[in-house]
């Protein structure tokens, strides 16, 4: 998700939805391990894939983040507790009144966003941080007496 997230960095998720299965290709299956050893060749390969987003910087910043995630897990960490530690494990549920009090990026988007640079990710700003914090639970904000919100708290999420 985070891969994807950065990818969609101005552009539409319409355009990122439709490369899904590209992405997924391209990049060995999201196998950390499989794209942090990928080299220059791989990038050339990349920038050559109709089927992604054809940016180096993005394509760099995939490769960039699996090797992290490669150097978390030798350190004995994880990608998935690095970030839930950030909501303390417990997805945030937030409510907002409308639409218009839902923030772009939050004090843990903006904690996520810094420890994420500091690691050597990139592609992954306040912004980016909270739209990928929304996609994957970690925070509920659909506006109070929204259907899926509620749907979202009875399961416990």
């Amino acid at each position: 998700m985070l891969v994807l997230e950065g990818a969609q960095a101005g552009l539409s998720w319409s355009t990122i939805l439709r490369k899904r299965e590209g992405y997924r290709r391209a990049f060995a299956g999201f196998d950390a391990a499989a794209v942090a050893a990928f080299g220059e060749a791989d990038v050339a390969r990349l920038l050559s894939d109709s089927a992604i987003v054809r940016n180096r910087r993005k394509v760099e910043s995939a490769i960039a983040g699996a090797r992290v995630i490669v150097a978390l897990v030798e350190s004995g960490e994880s990608l998935p507790g690095l970030l839930w530690a950030f909501v303390d494990g417990v997805p945030l549920d937030r409510r907002p009144a409308n639409l218009g009090k839902i923030p772009a990026e939050t004090p843990e988007s903006q904690a996520m966003s810094r420890e994420l640079v500091r690691r050597g990710f990139r592609f992954v700003g306040p912004t980016i941080c909270y739209a990928f914090m929304q996609a994957v639970g970690m925070v509920n904000d659909h506006v109070v007496g929204c259907a899926a919100g509620e749907e979202i708290r009875a399961e416990g999420g």
